[in-house]
């Protein structure tokens, strides 16, 4: 008899649980499909999906797939509730927002400019800065992006750029291999760093590279935090992480400013001089703070993404020793037929690493570093037979669409040569982003990851301390023990 009543009570309190999450579930979407909206907008058709709890949405949702081996089950499970639609109405990240997974919803976003803008979380709009590309106008943008595009971009800069690279590379690969341990990823990540750091600031002063290092970490863990300032939790420390770096950057504009005030005519060495000395057509200069959230912003994307790729190129080359192969034959191809006269890398010979080009984009293709871009309606908008209401945030789910089937067939497989007759279409294929707002630096990570595989393929293999182990998904993908193991030079 109190095992019955055991049940029967059990049963109570299950059923009461079920009814209070519907309850709370129907009335949120009520609030935000009908409250919130208002007017004539209440019959406007949504796209399917739901709203999920008050306050914290379908983010739990969201951070219980990332959390777990199948990060891709969170689209999955709105796919099998909702059917292949590819546009899925949520509330993520503190917003009524539209998740979109196809290539077609994917470009009208990325470039119709008159019905979206950039629509990134609080949390990535407060660390990165309000005046850097994720928050900024469009004619602000391009402006910006005019004015720094050409330091990082084009054959002239790439052509400079490849004798410091590869000094880099071949020093850090040498010392690496005298030591008995190494952190791959972090140490790829400090690499890459020094490298955005020449380029942006012309200086190599370790003092200050692992003070930004540092900080620039603990930044990235509140980007796509939720936006709690309360101690504890990320974008808390983050909120501290983004107030040191900023201290060091007006330290640094401040004693570059009064340099370049002794020799005003003196040559522009940086990035830094560039946007001290940049006006607009009324003589007006940046601020401080434009300033310093552009040096911020690329600091921090020009060494994470690229940091993170070279280690999962390197990686998956190793796991797949035939791939390993091929990409070293023409590494080895490239040295045998270069002139008696020439020691090292040329960016000639960058260009012609064709199948390497394919590891990389395979690489690409498979990581998804940025596995979710932000938008934000100005307007009504149209999208796939759906309404997008103004203000709503639109979730460009990269990740969804460079792991389509139908587009790459087995695509959690590792294989660059399904680029060898293969030209993606129009936005199947967006490491970078797309439309107006393109990453302005990716042939300069391109450059990186490529002269870094040429001296590892051809002298160097990596032992790791643990292949198995975990990945883990947020902020970006990367083994929990950041790769831990030792780098051996090849004997030839």
């Amino acid at each position: 008899m109190d095992l019955k009543c055991d049940w029967n009570a059990l049963l109570v309190i299950l059923g009461f649980f079920v009814v209070i999450k519907w309850v709370l579930k129907s009335i949120n979407l009520w609030y935000y499909e009908n409250y919130k909206l208002g007017g004539d907008k209440k019959n406007c058709k949504l796209p399917p999906g739901d709203m999920g709890w008050p306050l914290i949405g379908n983010m739990w949702s969201f951070l219980l797939a990332f959390w777990s081996t199948n990060p891709d089950s969170f689209i999955s499970t709105l796919v099998t509730r909702y059917g292949p639609k590819g546009v899925y109405k949520s509330l993520m990240f503190g917003s009524p927002s539209v998740i979109v997974t196809t290539p077609e919803a994917c470009k009208k976003a990325l470039t119709d400019d008159e019905a979206f803008k950039p629509g990134w979380p609080k949390s990535t709009m407060e660390l990165i800065g309000r005046k850097s590309f994720v928050s900024i106008t469009y004619e602000e943008h391009k402006r910006l992006r005019k004015i720094t595009a050409a330091p990082v971009n084009g054959h002239e800069a790439l052509s400079m750029y490849t004798k410091y690279i590869e000094q880099i590379v071949i020093s850090t690969l040498e010392k690496w291999s005298s030591m008995v341990k190494i952190e791959f990823l972090t140490e790829m990540r400090r690499v890459t760093f020094k490298i955005i750091m020449y380029i942006f600031l012309s200086s190599e002063s370790e003092h200050v590279m692992e003070a930004l290092e540092r900080e620039y970490t603990t930044l990235n863990y509140g980007v796509r935090a939720m936006a709690i300032n309360i101690p504890g939790f990320a974008y808390y420390k983050a909120l501290k992480a983004r107030k040191k770096l900023v201290a060091i950057f007006q330290t640094l504009v401040d004693e570059r400013r009064n340099r370049r005030g002794k020799n005003p005519t003196g040559a522009k060495i940086d990035m830094v001089d560039i946007l001290l000395d940049e006006e607009d057509e009324n003589g007006k200069k940046l601020t401080d703070e434009e300033i310093i959230d552009v040096l911020l912003m690329y600091l921090n994307a020009g060494h994470e993404s690229s940091g993170h790729i070279t280690m999962w190129a390197t990686l998956l080359l190793q796991k797949h020793p035939e791939f390993f192969q091929k990409a070293k034959a023409e590494q080895e191809e490239i040295v045998k037929n270069r002139p008696p006269n020439q020691e090292r890398l040329t960016f000639n010979e960058v260009r012609k690493m064709e199948y390497l080009s394919k590891v990389i984009d395979e690489t690409l293709r498979l990581v998804t570093f940025s596995f979710v871009v932000f938008r934000e309606a100005k307007r009504d908008v149209t999208l796939c037979g759906y309404t997008i209401p103004k203000g709503w945030k639109v979730l460009l789910w990269f990740r969804s669409v460079h792991m389509d089937p139908e587009t790459y067939p087995s695509p959690k497989e590792f294989n660059p040569s399904r680029w060898d007759d293969m030209t993606p279409k129009a936005f199947t294929f967006m490491p970078f982003g797309g439309g107006s707002r393109l990453c302005p630096g990716n042939d300069l990570a391109k450059l990186e990851i490529s002269i870094f595989l040429h001296y590892f393929l051809l002298n160097y293999k990596l032992e790791r301390e643990n292949d198995e182990s975990p990945i883990i998904y947020i902020p970006h993908s990367r083994p929990k023990d950041n790769c831990l193991g030792r780098i051996r030079r090849v004997t030839p």
